[in-house]
Order: C-alpha cells, then structure tokens, then sequence
C-alpha cells in the first residue's frame, strides 16, 4: 500500500537549508495498521503530509494505494482516506449533508453517498445521528464521524493522524475497536500517527520510529522492546551475601545485557539484570540460585514498554517528546 524510497524534504529558511526528512524508507502492506511515531520536530509530520500529497518531495520517490506520488498525486488522493488531527466537519452543519458533501467531491452519487454514509453510521455507533449537528456530538461521536468523513469514498488506505487525542479513557477504548474494525471488517489499511504508547502497543502491527528526519527503527511492538530493552528481572534477597551471590549468577545468565545492579529494598537488597525473554532465562536462573544456596524472598519479571524502547532509541520519552 505504501513504498517509500529516499524520500526527502528539505525547507529553506532565512538561517539555511533545514532537512525536516532525510531519506526515509518505508513499506506498509495492505491489511496492516501501521504506526508511526516520533517527537515533534523529528519529521513525522512532514512525512505524513509527503504521503497524503500536501507536500512536495524534494527528493526520493513513493508509491501510494497503487499510484505514483509524484506522477500522480491526483490518483492518490482518489484511493486514500485522510483524517485530520484537528476535524474536518463545521459545527453548525449536519452530520449527514457534511458527508454526503464529502463523498460527492470524490465523484461519488448522492445515492451512493447516502448509503454508504449511513452504512459506515452503523459500523461506527453512530446510529440516529444523520441529522444532527455536528457541534451537538461528543468527542468520540466526532472522531468517528472524521473517520466516517475519510472512509466514505471507500478508500483502501486511510491515514490517522492523531486519531484520539483529547478523548476520555473510555471514549478512546471504543475508538481502538472501530480502528481494528477498519482493517478486520472493512479490509482498509491504517497508517496512523500517535503520542499515546498503550495505543501504538494495543493497535499496531508493526511500528516505525522517526527521529532527527530518519527511521530509526521499525518492527511489531513486541520485536521493538525485545530487541531495544529486554526484560528486567529483579531478585529480592534478604542477606548481604545472598546480594552478592545473586549479582555474581545473573551475570552468567545468557545473553544478560549491561551491568546487574544491585540496590537496597524494603525486604533486604534488590539485584537486577536485563535478558532478551525473562520468562525463558527464570527456570535456569532459579536453579543456579538452589545449587548456591540462595532463596530470594522475591522474584519479578518486568516487560519493557514502549516507552523504554522510544528512551533507548532517541534518548527521550515519548510522553515528553509529545
């Protein structure tokens, strides 16, 4: 759904040149939801707006739903689904005509755009809500009215871009299984953009993260925080020479990343090291500690998030960046 090959932007401005992309590459295929994150400023935006053709490439190439964006812009904004982080319906107009409206600059029929308006109403709870105005929904009632607004022309590729910023918890969790819905009922693709970790991890296929205008790394979430992180594993131990014989062990374990660390706890001292998979490192790690006569009074195994994996690769939280 989207090949993407060096592609760049550079702006110019009174101080000189600024690179805002730096040769990205970048591959979505059809039926992923595809997540991009990144600080402000690290050219996520700039790439979004490359890709939806409101942007000119400086350089590189790009094929989009099919279509050269380059060659032909015109037939990639027939084939996708944009939605704005900001909304696109008026307050005062009714949800159904703003629509309706929509479809039609697509050259879609009014016929056509009624049905498949109403259709996507009921896919997306919005059910007895044609004739209201826009500005009388709720948040989430408005953020899936945009996504009704993007996919009306039916699109097989629709980009979200900060799809449930400023919505309630509640009204976010809905938003999450309207978004699977996209791709597990309707077939469309999803490339979206967020600031919200727990929603890169509970949506996403596969993630891809940009800093400083380039891809600094890209996989399924689980890949990413393996691969960057490891698990941490924390042993309590109640005994100064426990703390030690525990520190010497869990060196040993295969593939222990970094130095273990050793600080002191409520219940005595905590030692700490990070494996690629704790759970497959703890049987082993146990019996080394039997054989040696240690019995922690505690043991945890502790997932990396996204959050450790955004600190790792660009030396910042994501949360913060945001």
């Amino acid at each position: 759904m989207i090949h993407a090959r060096s592609l760049a932007r550079t702006f110019r401005t009174r101080t000189g040149p600024v690179e805002a992309v730096r040769g990205v590459d970048l591959d979505v295929e059809a039926g992923e939801i595809v997540g991009f994150l990144g600080p402000n400023g690290a050219g996520k935006t700039t790439t979004l707006r490359m890709l939806t053709t409101l942007l000119v490439p400086t350089s590189g190439s790009a094929e989009v739903a099919g279509c050269d964006l380059l060659h032909d812009p015109v037939g990639v904004r027939r084939r996708i689904g944009y939605v704005a982080q900001g909304g696109v319906t008026l307050p005062q107009a009714r949800t159904g005509e703003e629509v309706v409206d929509q479809a039609r600059l697509y050259g879609v029929s009014s016929r056509d755009a009624r049905r498949r308006g109403q259709e996507l109403f009921d896919q997306l709870d919005l059910e007895g809500l044609w004739g209201r105005t826009c500005g009388s929904l709720s948040g989430g009632q408005r953020r899936r009215l945009d996504i009704v607004m993007g996919l009306v022309h039916s699109p097989g590729l629709v980009f979200l871009d900060e799809p449930t910023t400023g919505l309630d918890p509640q009204s976010r969790a809905n938003l999450w299984g309207h978004i699977r819905g996209l791709r597990d009922e309707l077939g469309v693709t999803v490339f979206l953009t967020t600031h919200y970790l727990d929603e890169a991890d509970a949506l996403c296929d596969r993630l891809l993260v940009i800093d400083n205008g380039a891809i600094v790394a890209g996989g399924t979430p689980e890949h990413l925080k393996r691969a960057v992180s490891g698990d941490a594993i924390t042993l309590t131990v109640r005994e100064p020479a426990d703390a030690d014989t525990s520190l010497l062990v869990v060196k040993d374990l295969p593939g222990a990343e970094g130095a273990a660390s050793r600080e002191v706890a409520e219940l005595g001292s905590q030692v700490t090291v990070r494996v690629p998979v704790g759970g497959a490192a703890l049987p082993g790690l146990l019996r080394a500690l039997d054989a040696r006569g240690v019995t922690p009074e505690a043991v945890e195994v502790r997932r990396p998030t996204l959050d450790d994996v955004f600190l790792s690769l660009t030396g910042r939280s994501l949360r913060d960046a945001g």
